[in-house]
């Protein structure tokens, strides 16, 4: 397959803090691609230096487009769309005024009810609390909510942090299932920031494992899942 993204040399910084030290990863056009690492290796900071949140070095180039450099909405527009940890949604605003926010910025400006109409039947809860405010929405609701309102921009690339974070296995199983429906039927790529690895590997096509900035080891899922020393550290068997 193509690579829809490349990262090279990746640095990041909060002030004089380095926490990349030269990244070097590729996502494929329509792949799932997971980051695993401990907590403080790296892997919320290479999400937002891809979105160009922080302050970056090195390369990261969209479908051969240098965004090292480029603003924030630039790169959203360019079809980047971020899931952050802790959800991000606007808790005063109601469900459907989410989604609208989240159709902001991209290119196309039809189609927006359609796709509004796609993500409740996605996930039907939030058909049903669609003028409610997401500020009183359980936790797996806005986290629901924040996925979809990152696919109504119609992102070519969804970045996703730490997705089951803080729910239920029954709605951690629900979300990742709709995950993987959103990759086979549409092709959309994806880059999986997860603690979970187990969870992260059986979803992903290919992984990088983070330790401290840097990336130690890589390959496809099923290679790590096979690793001793991945299944010891970071599976738990």
């Amino acid at each position: 397959m193509p690579r829809l993204l490349e990262v090279t040399g990746l640095t990041a910084a909060y002030g004089p803090t380095q926490v990349l030290h030269g990244v070097d990863f590729a996502i494929e056009a329509g792949g799932i691609t997971a980051l695993l690492g401990a907590n403080g290796a790296g892997k919320t900071t290479t999400l937002r230096a891809i979105c160009q949140m922080v302050k970056t070095g090195g390369s990261v180039r969209l479908d051969g487009r240098e965004l090292v450099g480029s603003a924030t909405e630039s790169v959203v527009r360019l079809g980047v769309a971020h899931v952050p940890d802790g959800r991000g949604t606007f808790g005063a605003l109601s469900v459907e005024e989410n989604l609208r926010v989240g159709a902001h910025a991209r290119r196309a400006r039809g189609g927006v009810a359609e796709d509004i109409e796609r993500a409740y039947a996605r996930f039907p809860r939030l058909g049903e609390r669609r003028q409610q405010q997401a500020g009183t929405l359980s936790g797996g609701e806005q986290q629901m909510l924040a996925i979809s309102r990152a696919l109504m921009l119609r992102p070519r690339l969804l970045l996703l942090d730490e997705p089951s974070f803080g729910l239920a296995p029954k709605i951690v199983a629900e979300i990742f299932r709709i995950l993987r429906d959103i990759n086979t039927q549409e092709g959309m790529s994806m880059l999986l920031v997860e603690q979970n690895a187990h969870l992260a590997l059986e979803l992903a096509q290919q992984a990088y494992l983070l330790e401290t900035g840097r990336v130690a080891l890589s390959g496809a899922s099923s290679e790590l899942m096979a690793d001793e020393s991945v299944r010891r550290v970071y599976l738990g068997y």
